[in-house]
């Protein structure tokens, strides 16, 4: 019995044939926003009225050999009925695109502002230690008031205890 070829983990799969045709999803996802953004505006509408009307005209009033749609206008029918089943798959493409890039923004809108709430509380926290700190700091005022007290200390010893007469000196004792 002949043993299978074997299988190498450490390296990647050759890639198997599809049947299907492949295709970018990004190109194909751009175009169908195009495509949506088109079918929203006056112009389409403009442009799809102008054409029914033509079409209804044309097959109403022309030649019988030259008409290709009679009364009923069932082809007419066919290719609105045709162009809304591509239409509203593609618009709803371009929505889910829509809402996969909002809720990208708003990922990173949240992700924005949970940076800028906790750099508000780590400033806030700053500035409590800064003010905690000046607190405990000496300013000009509270040293000019200890100053003005020291000097009124000094003034009241003085009258307790005057000073001796100047005839006296202290030389002796040096």
């Amino acid at each position: 019995m002949p043993r299978a070829p074997r299988v190498r983990l450490d390296q990647p799969r050759a890639p198997r044939t599809r049947l299907l045709p492949e295709y970018d999803p990004e190109a194909f996802g751009r175009f169908s926003e195009r495509i949506a953004r088109f079918l929203g505006t006056g112009r389409f509408l403009v442009w799809m009225t102008l054409t029914i009307i033509l079409w209804v005209v044309w097959n109403v009033f022309a030649p019988a050999v030259l008409r290709w749609d009679e009364y009923p206008f069932i082809f007419l029918t066919l290719m609105l009925s045709l162009q809304a089943s591509y239409a509203a798959p593609l618009i709803l493409l371009a929505q889910n695109r829509q809402d996969d890039r909002n809720r990208v923004t708003y990922e990173q809108d949240r992700k924005q502002n949970e940076r800028s709430i906790a750099d508000t509380e780590y400033l806030t926290r700053e500035i409590a230690s800064l003010r905690m700190g000046l607190g405990e700091v000496a300013t000009r005022d509270w040293i000019r008031s200890e100053f003005l007290d020291l000097v009124k200390e000094m003034e009241d010893r003085r009258s307790v205890f005057p000073s001796e007469p100047a005839s006296e000196s202290d030389e002796g004792d040096r």
